[in-house]
């Protein structure tokens, strides 16, 4: 299992069950392993979501957006919860910014 570092400087963990489960629901996703990883450490902007998560968002062509869903439960460790790519950057706009670039 790799792990990133969030904005907090967290280690964000993607088990394996995870990444299966990503990409058994986003096929879309499959090869973009490390790309997932890397929009944690490096994102454009980081959005708070409903119930504590991060949303990691990093455009990955003209117009379409990587969002990387993850947890961090203390100072030192999270976990992802989900990925996906998505065209409604107004939708992610509507969220508060923990950090941007």
């Amino acid at each position: 299992m790799i792990a990133a570092r969030s904005k907090n400087n967290v280690r964000v963990r993607l088990p394996d069950e995870r990444w299966f489960h990503i990409t058994e629901e986003h096929s879309e996703l499959a090869g973009r392993y490390f790309e997932v990883l890397d929009a944690i450490e490096d994102p454009f902007v980081v959005y708070q979501g409903n119930t504590g998560e991060c949303l990691a968002v990093r455009e990955v062509e003209d117009g379409k957006y990587l969002v990387i869903v993850y947890k961090e439960i203390d100072a030192e460790d999270g976990f992802v919860i989900t990925a996906y790519l998505t065209r409604r950057k107004r939708q992610l706009e509507r969220r508060p910014i923990l950090w941007q670039q």
